[in-house]
């Protein structure tokens, strides 16, 4: 793993694969034949792509049922107990409707309303993850969606992994469909005979879905175009380096472009945890994944102080940052851009991935400068409340008729004037 010390202006930014030209085009064709086709063609491209023969899309309770008989019941529980926390932690960000009077009489205000209805991409194979299911479901239930639909990819038994259908059983969704790809999304974003539309689309997925997303975006709305994962850990002296390096690994082992760096004031420790991070390469079941990733995209910055380290942090904008440093909570306060933020030795990354409650779906690619993890809010529409008094009306009538004159629309002067003659 590199070490070098800093003298440019850094940044984690990875482009993000828009696709060949032939894959938006298939992507544009496989939403065409979803619209004008329906369940026609979602059986159709489930047989093609995934090699399994459906004659209903629709997971059935039988299903669910037996998903619990082959799945570990001691991690069915652990499921149970990590949904727990990551809904209580919703219900924390969870908004109320608000509105406040003056005094003239004009009350205004803020409504807040869940949406409809969502729909979750869950990713099949390798990539199919349980806990990106309570990530992506529970937020929408903490915010009051009715409706959430869940599709995913069968395999080519035409079942979904015991795993999956164990977590959106817990998580309590009721709609599950064994549908993947583009073709899921067109389905979710216009609808079929067997599923109807969807508000909003969030979740993971392959380049295909990505375009897709993007695709659809605007019909309806989508929660983020992902790039590869990424951590930024800051220390000093006092963190142990064969923690740094493990918690640098559990990024890299998620894909060839995930980003693992390590900032820290402490060139001992830097050496250190180079050394950890191959010795550790060398036992890792993805050590080709997560060698390639740390070759790559990863490395050691070696700063004068702590403060330019955090300023480096702040500049790199991580989708993970942990701060593992003799003081480590005082250092939060000076940390503007960081999608989740893991204080202390005990607070390693897969601790939020799994278990204590925040979202794990982040922003990537630096966009934590202005971006926010997925949340309650994700899930809520906001709409203002206007309800002018008498005495306030004919007080700013002729201001408001004004400004809307010198913006050159008579009419909207006109719509207040109409009013005050009366």
């Amino acid at each position: 793993m590199r070490i070098e010390t800093v003298t440019q202006e850094l940044s984690l930014k990875r482009s993000v694969d828009s696709g060949t030209e032939q894959q938006r085009a298939a992507v544009q064709q496989i939403i065409r034949t979803v619209r004008s086709d329906g369940d026609a063609a979602l059986l159709a491209y489930t047989r093609q792509f995934d090699g399994a023969e459906l004659s209903d899309m629709r997971v059935t309770p039988e299903e669910i049922a037996e998903a619990y008989q082959a799945f570990p019941k001691e991690m069915a529980e652990v499921i149970k107990e990590a949904a727990g926390n990551i809904s209580l932690f919703h219900q924390k960000q969870l908004r109320q409707t608000w509105t406040y009077t003056d005094q003239n009489g004009t009350m205004l205000g803020q409504k807040m309303t869940p949406l409809d209805s969502a729909g979750v991409y869950v990713p099949g194979g390798t990539a199919a993850y349980p806990s990106s299911v309570l990530m992506n479901v529970l937020p929408a239930k903490v915010a009051g969606v009715k409706r959430i639909v869940m599709v995913s990819p069968p395999g080519s038994d035409g079942r979904l992994p015991a795993g999956v259908l164990v977590a959106a059983d817990i998580a309590g969704v009721e709609e599950i469909y064994k549908v993947g790809g583009a073709q899921a999304v067109a389905a979710l974003a216009y609808g079929t005979e067997t599923i109807e539309p969807v508000d909003k689309i969030t979740g993971p997925g392959n380049i295909y879905v990505a375009l897709a997303k993007r695709e659809v975006f605007g019909d309806v709305d989508i929660d983020m175009i992902a790039g590869p994962s990424e951590i930024v850990v800051l220390a000093d002296e006092t963190a142990y380096p064969a923690e740094v390096a493990a918690d640098l690994l559990s990024q890299a082992e998620h894909d060839p472009r995930a980003s693992s760096v390590l900032v820290t004031p402490s060139r001992k420790l830097a050496e250190e945890t180079a050394a950890e991070v191959e010795k550790q390469l060398k036992s890792l079941p993805r050590e080709e994944i997560a060698r390639e990733a740390i070759e790559n995209y990863g490395a050691i910055y070696v700063t004068n102080d702590m403060q330019e380290a955090v300023s480096v942090v702040n500049q790199l904008a991580p989708e993970h940052l942990e701060i593992m440093t003799e003081r480590a909570l005082s250092i939060v306060e000076d940390i503007r851009h960081a999608g989740a933020i893991f204080i202390g030795r005990f607070s390693s990354e897969p601790i939020g991935d799994y278990f204590a409650g925040p979202n794990h779906v982040l922003p990537t690619n630096g966009t934590a400068r202005f971006s926010s993890p997925l949340n309650v809010d994700d899930f809520m529409k906001k709409s203002s409340l206007i309800m002018y008094s008498e005495k306030a009306f004919r007080e700013n009538a002729d201001k408001v008729a004004a400004f809307a004159r010198l913006e050159g629309l008579e009419a909207h002067a006109r719509a207040v004037e109409a009013r005050k003659e009366r």
